[in-house]
């Protein structure tokens, strides 16, 4: 096990991975979605080109059948998982930049808790980890369906005293016949002032709409 993977966790950085077990359980889609978000805001540099493919839902499955991954609560589209899933397929993937093989951590991972799996995730994406709130799960189209997509939902919902009388809005055109008004005073703006990022994200949700 490398140092990245055994050094003490930060405490943030655990309390805050924690978080996402909030938003399961999810689709296969939406797993894998996730697990690319909080991968590429990790800051590990892959020490090779293999390590740097984010997991695809045909990655996750392979995962599943190499025993790498805990198989899923269901079957076919009924499939669903876990909070553990996720941290499964995170340590799988940043053991992966470190250089290790599935071989190598088929015997590592062999008979850990869940606990001891979250806490190297937590370790190993250290303070970069972001809130759920703060984390762009939709990164391409058709994804963020299930609790990723209504997580991105939750962000637009009214907050009570918000949006006093006389309050400034921001519009944002999102689509040819598409706009957005958004309260100045939102947390969607306070949190994540990236006009670009959120309209790429909502350009990204009406994708996925129109292609279901």
């Amino acid at each position: 096990m490398t140092a990245g993977l055994i050094a003490a966790t930060p405490t943030d950085a655990l309390t805050t991975l924690r978080e996402y077990r909030g938003l399961a359980p999810w689709g296969l889609r939406d797993l894998a979605a996730l697990a690319a978000g909080l991968l590429d805001v990790s800051g590990v540099v892959p020490v090779n080109a293999a390590a740097r493919a984010r997991p695809s839902e045909r990655t996750i499955r392979f995962y599943v059948t190499r025993g790498l991954v805990s198989p899923p609560d269901g079957r076919g589209t009924a499939a669903v998982y876990s909070y553990r899933h996720l941290l499964q397929v995170l340590a799988i993937k940043l053991r992966q930049m470190e250089g290790a093989t599935l071989e190598a951590m088929a015997k590592e991972f062999d008979g850990l808790t869940g606990d001891v799996i979250e806490r190297r995730v937590a370790t190993a994406l250290g303070p970069t980890v972001p809130r759920p709130d703060r984390l762009a799960l939709l990164q391409a189209p058709g994804t963020g369906r299930g609790r990723v997509g209504r997580a991105l939902l939750g962000w637009l919902t009214p907050v009570e005293g918000a949006a006093p009388e006389g309050s400034v809005c921001r519009r944002i055109a999102v689509a040819p016949g598409i706009e957005l008004l958004i309260d100045e005073q939102h947390p969607v703006l306070r949190l994540n002032g990236d006009v670009e990022t959120i309209t790429a994200t909502f350009r990204q949700a009406l994708a996925g709409l129109v292609g279901s």
